[in-house]
Formats: structure tokens, sequence, C-alpha cells
């Protein structure tokens, strides 16, 4: 469905980007100007890529992705695998701050390290540990109002708060099930207001809470119906209120509102491939053919397992990081959308 009008929202498939430059995306930060960074993974194992780290191994990759497809555009590459400065082995989570300096979480370093919006590493931070500050395998990150940022340490099932340059500054939760606990978080967002979300990972749930860590509502229960969630991994949080969960291996996007709870699921659209993957195809020939010999090409419109999503506000889209798919899916969220009246 193309089109998604459901409790007064309409969400409206724009366009998908991918393919050459987006590897396997498990997070995303959107800039101004249509700049979108895209922290990519690789899949296979924990293994160095000498004949082309950049385009499959771990690294940050930063494109315009513009408003239609065709309009997408390359613009720099940093970081690659490795422990050294400037380097990532598992990346997880990225962030930029008010001055668009961009931070990535590493789960196997146990550090946060920092670039400048052209990708020159400026300095890392981080202590493997359960103590105050201490790290084990963060995961998601975001930034507030203040340019502090706050952390999912995830197998210390807590959120901690932290100066850019990493001075500690509190933390929040523990383990278990009950309201306000968590259980190996994992993606995280803070909305107009500093309320944080989290995606409480094997809790398949989302929680949200006070900039202090006090418990305010859950979005989610276990399952795969309408509502339900399956290990998320990520949350983000539009001007609105709502707030949108990836339901990783349920293969969705599941979409609640603040005060009316669960309204409406987004499971992939798109029917066209993205500009560099129609350049790769058309390059083909034996792959022309093969795409035309399949009985429908709709299972490649969908998402597979996507790890993450951000809510571009000043566009009023949602981006949704297709991972499996080496692309982003983009839906605009539109205001005053009337429907064509066809029984005149």
């Amino acid at each position: 469905m193309l089109t998604q009008t459901v409790a007064g929202r309409t969400y409206d498939f724009s366009h998908v980007v991918g393919g050459r430059y987006i590897g396997r995306p498990v997070s995303l930060a959107v800039a101004g100007e249509d700049t979108v960074y895209s922290l990519d993974r690789p899949s296979e194992n924990i293994a160095d890529v000498p004949w082309n780290k950049t385009a499959s191994g771990a690294k940050v990759s930063v494109c315009k992705i513009g408003s239609a497809s065709g309009e997408e555009e390359f613009k720099l590459q940093f970081s690659q695998y490795g422990d050294g400065d400037g380097e990532v082995i598992w990346p997880t989570g990225i962030a930029l701050d008010s001055h668009e300096n961009v931070y990535v979480t590493d789960e196997w370093l146990n550090r946060i390290s920092i670039f400048d919006e052209d990708g020159v590493f400026q300095t890392s931070w981080g202590v493997a540990g359960a103590g105050d500050g201490q790290l084990n395998r963060p995961a998601g990150i975001a930034v507030d109002s203040d340019d502090n940022l706050f952390i999912v340490d995830s197998l210390n099932h807590r959120v901690q708060r932290f100066t850019r340059d990493g001075s500690y500054l509190g933390q929040w939760g523990a383990h278990g099930d009950g309201e306000g606990e968590l259980d190996s978080p994992w993606g995280i967002d803070i909305d107009r207001e500093g309320f944080v979300y989290v995606a409480d990972h094997k809790n398949h749930r989302a929680q949200k809470f006070t900039p202090d860590g006090e418990y305010v509502a859950q979005f989610g229960s276990y399952g795969s119906g309408p509502g339900q969630l399956t290990r998320p991994s990520d949350v983000a949080v539009d001007p609105d209120g709502d707030v949108y969960v990836c339901d990783w291996p349920n293969n969705r996007v599941q979409i609640f509102g603040a005060e009316d709870g669960f309204f409406a699921t987004l499971i992939g659209d798109a029917q066209q491939l993205s500009m560099w993957h129609q350049n790769i195809v058309d390059a083909n020939a034996d792959v022309i053919k093969a795409r035309r010999r399949v009985y429908t090409l709709e299972p490649e419109w969908r998402f597979a397992f996507p790890t993450a999503v951000t809510f571009d506000a000043a566009r009023s889209r949602l981006l949704v990081a297709d991972t499996h798919r080496s692309r982003i899916q983009i839906y605009n969220k539109l205001q005053g959308y009337m429907e064509p009246q066809f029984n005149l």
C-alpha cells in the first residue's frame, strides 16, 4: 500500500535509496540539506576486507537522498574496520550534535568515536566494565538539546548520560521486565520535550522515560500481531508524538500514538529499485532476464530485517534502514491529505 491513511495520519511511500555506497545500514542520522549518515556494519563476520574496505566493511556513508528517486548523491565515506583511531569493529549507533559532529558507538571495542562533519577523526573514549561511566556493548545513541549524549549500555541493561567529551553525568535502568526495567536495550531517541524512548530489545517493547529516567509509558507487547513486537531494534518519535518501533525479525515498523496506542504498520513498499541498484541490474543482461522470469517481484518490495528508524522532522518523513536489502526506504508523513472523489 503506497499510501496509507489511518487514525487521521497519512503515510505516503516516497522512494528508496541504496546499493553501491550503502552496505548493511544499522543506524541512521539526518542532517540538513537532505543529508543522511548511514552506519554500515558488515553481516558476514568480524573480518577485515582488504580488497574493498569502504564498499564492504564497517563504515559511515554520507549521501544526499533528495525528495524523489534519481536525486540521490554520494558525498563521502569515512572510517573502516579495525581497532585504531577512527576505526570500528561492531559499529551500532550513530548520532549528530548541533555542530554536526558524528558520534559512533562500537559494541566490540566498548567505545565512542567522534568525527567532524567531513569525517575527520577527532577523538574516542570509553572503558569496558559495569561501573559508573563504563560500558558493556554500547548500542543506540542520542543527543539532547544541550548536546549531552544518552547511550544505551546494552549488556549493563541501562542508559547512561555523558557530555560530548565523555564525562559521566548519570544513569538509570536495571535488568528486569518491570516498568522502567530493561533487558538488552538497543535503539534510543529523544523528543522535543526531552523525553527518552528506548527499544527494550528482549522485553519486546519500547519504553518512554523522563530525561532523569522515570518511567512514563510502554509501547507494544510480545508477539507478531497488530501492535506487538519481537526483539525491537530501534525507536523514533516525530514532532506530533507518534512513535515508530523497528520490529526487526517481524520485518516491519509498528506505529503508536502517544495517546491512542497502536494504529499502523509499514512493511516496505519499494516497487521500484533505487537508482544505484537499478544501475547494477541494467549492467547485467542475465540479471534483467532473471528478474523477468519470476512470478512476482513483490517480496523485493518488503523490508528484510529492518534495523533502524529515524524521523526527518524538517521534511516530515520517516527513514527506515532496510538492512538486509542494503537500502533506505522513505515515507512522507503528509498533512491535510485529501482522497479524490471518484463518484461524480
